[in-house]
């Protein structure tokens, strides 16, 4: 039989499989389209109209998961971090933003947080702490955490 030829290619790790594909996710790939292209038509006056049949409006879902991955996002950076009290600190509390300046500043905080995201988890970015799970507590892990991560970016782009 003969031996197997050693292609040069480097075997990529279960970690590092999992980190690229969480980065994806988070950037929008696979069946999720990316955020900016997910809120990017919805019309100013859409933005704090409930939709029929549907308990939310496109500000509520988009401050949900602005302020979702924000804790997230803390959490993994920061073992002191408090999240907010669940779950009435997770939602905006009017249907409608305050002005068009309201929901310019929410997306771009989302935006910038996801972005924070993307370098936490990955691998290519020198410098980021590994990942594993997180000493401070032991019931979460960072892969869970981008896992919801990128589920809430994907529902922010249902809006």
């Amino acid at each position: 039989m003969a031996a197997r030829k050693n292609s040069g290619r480097k075997k990529s790790s279960p970690d590092q499989s999992l980190r690229k594909h969480l980065v994806e996710l988070l950037k929008g790939g696979n069946a999720h389209i990316s955020f900016a292209d997910g809120l990017k038509d919805l019309p100013a006056d859409k933005r704090g109209a409930f939709a029929p049949g549907l308990p939310h409006t496109g500000w509520q879902l988009l401050e949900h998961a602005r302020i979702a991955q924000w804790d997230i996002l803390e959490f993994s950076r920061n073992p002191k971090h408090v999240s907010p009290e669940f779950p009435e600190g997770y939602w905006p509390q009017t249907p409608l933003p305050g002005d068009a300046a309201a929901w310019d500043k929410s997306v771009k905080a989302f935006q910038r947080d996801l972005s924070h995201l993307h370098e936490l988890f990955d691998d290519t970015v020198a410098g980021q702490w590994p990942f594993a799970d997180m000493l401070h507590d032991i019931t979460a892990t960072s892969k869970r955490d981008a896992l919801l991560a990128a589920l809430k970016a994907g529902h922010a782009v249902e809006i």
